[in-house]
């Protein structure tokens, strides 16, 4: 049930007041995977790479930490580690993501609700964490916060798993920028709706939110070799996407999609109306669009060979909408997908990138693909497959070309999961919070 908050009208203004600062924004934007409320936006060539990482325990202090590294090719550093900062704790270490106005970034792990905030606009090469969000789950219910998706003024997070009995069903959970609850939002469980929830991506022109799903603590916890052998675990994942309508944030539609779908990417060309996921545990892309008025999911592309479960688990698609990157864990491989028809995706290149890789980001001006290699601390492989990494592409449209490598174990910095791009021209000294 959704908790009401005398905030809520305050939200839905901002929301629509934000329109505008979205689309004059979208244009001017980096990274493939951000809020188009990011204000504070990467012009030119990137600095460093933010990387979120999972603590290991016996190696370095065994704490989750933000590692920061210069990929500047003109620095006399470039390809090495500038900075790391360590939360003290290991809690599962996962995605992040920036506030409205970039100065600062939201990161947090699936097996705590805490959330933690570092500023990045003070210092950019150096990191500073300022504050710690520890209410999630007594004011929402919530656990395992996964998307921090930034909105005017606010910060929207969409969480993995409930307190009540770690499963899939949950919600997401509004915070103001100064980190402070507003309201939340359960994912529906009716009208088809199975109550699962993962990624969350808006398309402001259209007022409309995407959510996606996954599966709760219960499963992604657990070693991905118990979880695949478990008849009743494998039916604990989620197999929809959420069509809601942005300014009022409420369900409008439940979309059929099969498989557990993640990462939601819109096309970034203007005018475009269209977003693209893939679904993990299916290896198939699916198109989210709208038919006679009416939004639709329909499957429109195969990853690799479904049989062998190549698992695709992030996808970033090109500043015109016209391609789009799609990284497979098991197999190591990224791929390349042509998009220039979205209705009939074509792969047109892969190369195997790692043994195991994960996350995937590319530059704005499309030149350069940033990879690291870890899930989830039990899904990740063993031996000399557990390969930790930040690994730097250059991309000249035909091949993808390694330029450095930052290996996490070595350096002791644990697992390389998310990523986001910073910049020396984003400095600036933070507003009053």
């Amino acid at each position: 049930m959704m908790v009401r908050h005398p905030f809520r009208t305050a939200v839905v203004v901002a929301l629509a007041l934000g329109f505008v600062v979205a689309l004059a924004g979208a244009a001017l934007a980096d990274e493939t995977c951000n809020s188009p409320y990011v204000t504070k936006l990467i012009k030119g060539q990137e600095d460093y790479v933010y990387v979120w990482a999972l603590g290991v325990e016996g190696v370095g202090d065994g704490s989750d930490k933000l590692v920061t590294v210069d990929v500047n090719p003109k620095s006399k550093r470039f390809g090495k580690v500038l900075n790391s900062v360590s939360v003290g704790s290991r809690g599962e270490a996962h995605h992040m993501g920036f506030t409205d106005d970039r100065r600062f970034i939201w990161a947090g792990g699936l097996a705590e609700p805490k959330i933690y905030v570092f500023d990045i606009g003070t210092d950019p090469g150096k990191p500073k964490l300022v504050r710690t969000i520890a209410d999630m789950a007594d004011k929402s219910g919530y656990l395992g916060p996964h998307t921090y998706y930034a909105m005017p003024g606010r910060m929207l997070v969409q969480a993995l798993s409930n307190t009540k009995d770690k499963g899939g069903r949950t919600g997401m959970a509004m915070y103001n920028n100064a980190g402070e609850f507003v309201t939340s939002y359960a994912m529906p469980t009716d009208g088809g709706g199975d109550g699962y929830g993962y990624d969350l991506a808006v398309n402001p022109r259209k007022n409309v939110l995407l959510t996606s799903s996954f599966t709760g603590y219960d499963n992604y916890m657990r070693p991905l070799g118990d979880v695949v052998k478990d008849a009743e675990a494998m039916k604990r994942f989620g197999g929809t996407m959420v069509v809601w309508d942005l300014k009022a944030l409420k369900p409008s539609r439940v979309l059929s999609v099969p498989g557990a779908p993640l990462e939601i990417r819109w096309s970034l060309k203007p005018g475009d109306d269209w977003a693209i996921t893939a679904a993990a545990l299916t290896s198939k892309l699916w198109l989210v669009k709208q038919d006679k008025g009416q939004w639709q999911a329909k499957e429109v592309g195969t990853i690799g060979d479904p049989a062998k479960i190549p698992l695709p688990v992030d996808i970033s698609i090109t500043r015109d909408g016209k391609g789009l990157w799609v990284n497979t864990f098991m197999d190591g491989t990224t791929r390349y997908f042509d998009l220039s028809n979205p209705e009939a995706p074509k792969q047109t290149y892969q190369k195997v990138t790692g043994k195991q890789v994960n996350m995937i980001s590319q530059s704005w001006d499309g030149r350069r693909v940033y990879i690291t290699s870890s899930l989830l601390a039990n899904w990740d492989k063993g031996g000399a497959d557990n390969e930790q990494f930040l690994r730097g592409f250059t991309w000249n449209g035909k091949e993808l070309a390694q330029v450095f490598e930052v290996d996490f174990t070595r350096e002791q910095l644990g697992r390389a999961h998310h990523m986001k791009l910073g910049s020396k021209s984003l400095r600036a000294t933070p507003p009053p919070r």
